[in-house]
């Protein structure tokens, strides 16, 4: 059967190891002596065992005593961070985390639950919205943290991963083989335009299919097989795949991942940015992600 210590007992029984006797340590932790020595004996007691040797003329420790003693302290000092992590005024409020729909999956669930483990009493707001947009907001102080698609960080970014777009089409869809390409990108994809720069510098033949501000209009067309699209790898919209072209399209080229942080030195907000670097970096040990800091 399990037993528990307890803890008020184990931090009268440092107290006295730490000060050397019943009586500073009853006025060291404001309590009466008779106090903490109940407490002691109540600790050997449910452990069957002498902590405190009293043949001695000054207090001096067991064997047993100084073995406890190692643990005692490491279980206050885990206590007292529990404590004051979850009763602190200051880990109270709102902080608002903005990511691109794309890079949600398999990213961002992780980050949140570590979050709310260790901040309870803090409230996660998350916004999805394209890049260009997030990078708004992000200008007006409406987000904390923002995470953003772009080939290079801006100013104050921290790339964290590097990806590699795909070409992606509807299911064993045919439309990858017409020329010139037919291609669909919302005006305000941060893709859109790195991709048919390259399109333009390898001399490849294509044209717009769709122009629309909304991801659904591009996703409706691609999944009807009436233009391709690129993407990160490892994202895809329903009822799209992968296309295996075997080198018949140019190389959409590779995005980063880059974190954007309002300047602040609070607790919140450097542990929020501790677990999403430490995220990006692990999923960078899948294939072909490359992480960019150390």
């Amino acid at each position: 059967m399990p037993r528990n210590l307890d803890i008020t007992a184990l931090r009268s029984f440092v107290a006295v190891a730490d000060t050397g006797g019943v009586t500073k340590a009853a006025g060291f932790l404001n309590l009466t002596q008779s106090a903490v020595s109940m407490q002691l004996k109540r600790l050997e007691e449910s452990l069957g065992i002498s902590l405190i040797d009293r043949s001695a003329r000054s207090v001096a420790l067991t064997a047993e005593g100084e073995q406890l003693l190692s643990y005692a302290r490491r279980m206050i000092d885990l206590n007292d961070e529990a404590w004051g992590r979850l009763t602190a005024n200051e880990f109270e409020g709102e902080i608002v985390l903005g990511v691109p729909h794309d890079i949600i999956y398999p990213y961002i669930p992780p980050i949140l639950r570590r979050f709310a483990s260790e901040f309870p009493r803090m409230r996660m707001r998350l916004v999805s919205a394209p890049t260009t947009r997030l990078r708004e907001m992000f200008g007006r102080g409406e987000c904390d943290a923002i995470l953003t698609t772009e080939e290079q960080p801006g100013p104050g970014g921290e790339a964290l991963v590097q990806l590699p777009l795909v070409w992606i089409g509807a299911m064993n869809g045919t439309a990858w083989k017409q020329r010139p390409l037919p291609v669909a990108f919302c005006r305000n994809c941060i893709f859109r335009a790195g991709v048919l720069r390259r399109m333009d510098e390898a001399q490849f033949d294509w044209e717009m299919i769709v122009e629309s501000d909304m991801d659904n209009a591009v996703e409706a067309v691609v999944s009807a097989d009436l233009a391709v699209h690129a993407a990160i790898k490892g994202v895809y919209p329903r009822q799209t795949a992968p296309i295996h072209h075997d080198g018949a399209l140019p190389d959409p080229g590779r995005t980063q991942i880059v974190l954007y942080m309002q300047r602040s030195n609070a607790t919140v907000s450097s542990a929020l940015r501790d677990m999403i670097r430490t995220t990006y970096r692990s999923e960078a040990t899948r294939e072909e992600a490359v992480p960019l800091t150390a």
